[in-house]
């Protein structure tokens, strides 16, 4: 529904609702983004659509957020602008090819992820950084790498997390805020996902341990 209408309608049987809200300053950030005023788009209610794309954002983000937004802004905000770019219609599009990330703006995002991993990282700053919209910075990351933004920068940090227990006396709590984690169960949860141990795990196997 778009903002400020009104819409419902009359169910025969029960069922669960998940509301997502999406800021009119981002949809019209996407839609100019990708094409131009978003005034030049009409948006009416609807009701009882089906779109397996929209289904699979929202449990995304239901789940990230059931684990305590392990993902964090940038994972919000990334699945933010997906739907956005999802409700205008224009993920239709093709992406055109010969378009992508220069070498040196893929390496200054790298190089601030890796230089900012302990601290809250958005799909805003990693756009200004790359000099690109955060539609456009979704896409072409993802066709530079193999993976998405959120995907790598959780990977860097648990890459950092394991390097710091293996060769520091930091403790799990100090280690996990050092990389970028809410608390050190949510570090466990990622070590063990991406690299199957977790920090007791992985501190036993230290030299002397």
């Amino acid at each position: 529904m778009p903002a400020g209408q009104e819409g419902g309608f009359e169910a025969e049987t029960s069922f669960d609702t998940k509301e997502v809200r999406l800021s009119p300053a981002m949809l019209e950030g996407v839609a100019s983004e990708i094409e131009g005023d978003i005034r030049a788009r009409r948006f009416d209610t609807r009701h009882l659509l089906r779109d397996e794309r929209i289904e699979y954002l929202v449990r995304a983000l239901e789940t990230d957020q059931k684990a305590g937004s392990p993902g964090g802004t940038l994972f919000a905000e990334s699945v933010g602008v997906a739907l956005a770019v999802r409700l205008l219609g224009l993920d239709d599009l093709e992406t055109d090819r010969t378009v992508r990330l220069s070498d040196a703006q893929l390496k200054r995002v790298l190089d601030y992820v890796d230089a900012h991993l302990s601290e809250p990282l958005t799909i805003d700053t990693l756009s200004r950084i790359a000099n690109a919209s955060s539609s456009h910075l979704r896409t072409w990351f993802k066709a530079a790498t193999g993976t998405t933004l959120h995907r790598y920068v959780l990977r860097r940090r648990v890459e950092r997390a394991r390097s710091l227990i293996l060769e520091s006396d930091l403790s799990t709590s100090e280690v996990a805020y050092l990389t970028g984690f809410a608390h050190q169960s949510h570090l466990a949860h990622w070590m063990r996902r991406e690299i199957g141990q977790t920090p007791r795990s992985l501190r036993r196997t230290r030299p002397g341990k």
